[in-house]
């Protein structure tokens, strides 16, 4: 070799540089309840280091930087200006990180403090906790990735207003989940959604198909647990007139009305075996298929866009196989700092369509309505929930406390705590060092390979965590949507 070759760093490649880069985390507070600034719900405090919560701008004698508020999106960081609340001391709240685990906290302002409803001096914070100043604030506590992938979505909506598509949300997760979507919908590939009852697949498939080329057709939809048994192929595919029984119409099926358009299965997982084996053929790039009845051969260019609830292990792995993307939608667990906007989302729809309600649980500004009256006790409680049924079962929780509210606000009325049952614990800090490829692999398949699950059972925060092991041992997590 000659004394001018390169040295071997010089011949370093970009994808080795980013593949070695390791993932900052940043421990954030969302705030999810103000009193004085309710129009700033979603907005964060990050911490990079020691820093005060107060109200205004900095004073001479503030015993660390100050922390102020921002709106982040993929991309952006939007300084919003100091902390205004007037229930807020100019000094109140000393922050500590820790470790990417936990942050140290004392409470130094004229309102008390409490940490998950606890009044306390000083304590120690952990992802998913609740830090209020009493009756002016709640912040929920999140560790994040300081850099988020970047997206084209369009982000041309109102921060913490629902965007073109319906879908809410200003978390981490709720932007990979729009970032995804855009993806799938730059391509014409078959799309599985992923994904516990409630956390809006439907939503999702709507912004899916409204992103897409096709989005000038309407969107063809079925649930696939509805087709009726020994009519299934006449469903998807169509007949001609009196196949494959005497009286039946002439019909299309959905393949053929979804021609140029998209297909939305709902609970696919629930179509028999045979059926997904029927399928395969026309799911292929030039999608071929006959009618019921019918030797002609025929092609649709649809798009099959499927969802289920169900691990992915219940589907044919050669159907399976036809979903280039597969998309996990995020739980609440995931996403609880979106609860807050969620609730507020579905209130003003309410408040649409019944002027009492609207009177009586909003605020009116100027003659305008404005937002919603909600008791800092309920928004507290919702953060430490445990949701199930996600979507359908805040929207039930919000009419329960419509339902019983004594006043012209929603609070956490007995109902509702009997209905909310016990908070979920405190999280457990789980040494994520002990667990190898193999340990990450049973946990997975016992899973049927739902990172959402996986992590829930190994005792992680959440599955970003998990997707960040996963990727770390070179093991496929099988979704999309979860940078």
């Amino acid at each position: 070799m000659s004394s001018g070759s390169a040295s071997t760093a010089s011949f370093e490649k970009t994808w080795e540089r980013v593949g070695d880069s390791k993932t900052q985390i940043v421990p954030q507070l969302v705030l999810v309840w103000s009193m004085d600034e309710p129009t700033r719900l979603g907005e964060s405090l990050s911490l990079n280091g020691p820093c005060f919560i107060g109200r205004g701008l900095e004073l001479h004698d503030d015993p660390a930087p100050r922390a102020f508020p921002e709106r982040v999106r993929p991309g952006s960081r939007l300084h919003t200006g100091p902390i205004a609340n007037a229930r807020i001391s100019r000094q109140h709240i000393l922050l500590t990180p820790l470790s990417n685990e936990r942050i140290e906290v004392k409470n130094v302002g004229k309102a008390p403090m409490s940490i998950n409803g606890v009044i306390t001096v000083e304590g120690v914070l952990v992802e998913g906790d609740v830090l209020e100043v009493q009756n002016a604030a709640l912040w929920l506590v999140r560790f994040v990735e300081r850099e988020w992938s970047t997206s084209s979505y369009p982000s041309d909506f109102g921060f913490a207003q629902h965007d073109a598509f319906e879908l809410v949300g200003e978390s981490p997760a709720a932007w990979a989940l729009r970032g995804a979507l855009a993806f799938a919908a730059s391509t014409e590939r078959h799309v599985l959604l992923l994904g516990e009852s409630g956390t809006g697949k439907e939503l999702a498939t709507r912004a899916l198909h409204g992103l897409s080329a096709r989005r000038s057709r309407p969107l063809v939809s079925r649930n696939a647990a509805t087709l009726p048994e020994g009519l299934i192929d006449a469903e998807l595919f169509g007949n001609v007139k009196n196949y494959p029984n005497p009286g039946m119409a002439d019909r299309p099926g959905l393949i053929g009305e979804a021609d140029g358009s998209t297909l939305f299965l709902d609970e696919v997982g629930e179509l028999p075996e045979k059926s997904q084996v029927h399928l395969l053929r026309v799911l292929d790039r030039d999608g071929e298929y006959q009618r019921l009845g019918e030797t002609r051969v025929r092609h649709s260019q649809f798009r099959l866009v499927a969802a289920t609830n169900r691990p992915v292990t219940a589907l044919k792995h050669d159907f399976l196989a036809r979903f280039t993307h597969r998309i996990e939608v995020p739980s609440f667990d995931e996403r609880r700092e979106d609860v807050p906007l969620i609730l507020e989302a579905m209130l003003r729809s309410v408040a649409a369509k019944s002027p009492d309600l609207a009177s009586r649980f909003f605020a009116v500004r100027h003659g305008v309505r404005a937002e919603p009256r909600v008791s800092p006790a309920l928004i507290a409680r919702l953060m430490r929930h445990r949701f199930h049924h996600h979507g359908r079962e805040l929207d039930r929780l919000m009419w329960l406390a419509v339902q019983t509210a004594t006043a012209d606000f929603l609070g956490l009325t007995p109902a509702l705590e009997a209905e909310l049952g016990a908070p979920i614990p405190p999280p457990v800090s789980v040494d994520i060092s002990r667990l190898d490829a193999a340990s990450l692999t049973r946990a997975m398949e016992a899973a049927g390979q739902s990172p959402t699950e996986a992590a829930r059972q190994l005792g992680l925060k959440n599955r970003y965590v998990l997707l960040r092991l996963l990727k770390k041992h070179g093991i496929s997590s099988g979704t999309e949507g979860t940078s």
